[in-house]
């Protein structure tokens, strides 16, 4: 009696060991499925995969998961795929704004041209005041932001 019992046990085990899938077997074939998602790694211990290694973003990452949860054998997935965080954005050169004395200084040059013109700086504002003929305007104002003032304020009175 002893002896069937052996006997029995030994071959419940041995087909309790050959009905699942072995972990090699598993991990050879989640490793066919995901030879598309470079960077991803995984290891398959007692029916567990852990997927670890890097995936380019969050999509790639879940769909690791659900393709190996599809595969026979799999008891459980943990996921340790790493995501890159998202390059950073490039730095934007501040705002440059010519000092007052400079501008003044350039402002005024540029509006002795301009007959009846007059201009003002004050905090980085330039002011324009006077008159203007209509085709003068838009000369004159294009080189006046060119020396990078705060603001141009226009109180020119076109003829």
């Amino acid at each position: 009696m002893k002896i069937k019992s052996i006997l029995l046990g030994i071959g419940f085990a041995f087909l309790l060991g050959a009905c699942g899938p072995k972990d090699a077997d598993i991990q050879k074939e989640i490793s066919a499925k995901l030879s598309d998602m470079p960077g991803v790694e995984v290891t398959v211990t007692d029916g567990v995969a852990t997927i670890s290694g890097t995936c380019e973003n969050d999509f790639v990452k879940q769909s690791a998961e659900t393709v190996i949860k599809g595969v026979k054998g799999v008891k459980s997935v943990v996921n340790n795929c790493q995501v890159p965080l998202p390059a950073p954005a490039p730095e934007v050169a501040p705002v440059e704004i010519s000092p007052d004395a400079v501008l003044n200084t350039s402002v005024n040059d540029v509006v002795k041209a301009y007959s009846g013109v007059s201009a003002s700086v004050v905090d980085g504002v330039v002011t324009l005041t006077g008159n203007i003929k209509r085709e003068q305007l838009p000369a004159l104002i294009k080189s006046i932001q060119e020396m990078k003032p705060k603001k141009v304020e226009n109180k020119l009175t076109i003829k």
